[in-house]
């Protein structure tokens, strides 16, 4: 894939990312998939947090779209904190079987954020 190819198709990406990180995550764990996307019992200030942290980061990674290169530390922060998160997650659904569903949610789904931008993004600067 040629840099320009890349550069339009991260930009699209921090697009998408940061509307489902804006709009998605209270859907997903409010209605839509609970016990993918929550942890039993049901945590309101737990919920409220990471609402709130994921629709931060989605509004940055709106902004990061115009200029992915200049925001390649929140880009890489947004890649290394997804994988620390669903390692996280990953680990205590299999260890807490009432959180089983997780690993069909929103554990695949950091990962898979990670795995997106990580292919994404230029590997060396100018590139």
């Amino acid at each position: 894939m040629d840099v320009t190819s890349a550069n339009r198709l991260l930009k699209i990406a921090l697009v998408v990312i940061g509307l489902i990180f804006i709009f998605g995550i209270y859907p997903m764990m409010m209605w839509i998939w609970p016990s993918g996307w929550g942890w039993t019992p049901r945590q309101p200030e737990y919920e409220q947090m990471i609402m709130g942290i994921y629709a931060t980061l989605g509004v940055f990674l709106l902004r990061a779209a115009r200029d992915p290169a200049a925001n390649a530390s929140l880009i890489w922060f947004t890649v290394w904190s997804s994988i620390v998160h669903g390692g996280i997650m990953l680990v205590q659904a299999l260890v807490d079987e009432t959180e089983r569903a997780n690993l069909l949610g929103d554990v695949p789904a950091l990962f898979l954020v990670a795995i997106v931008l990580w292919f994404l993004m230029p590997k060396r600067p100018g590139s």
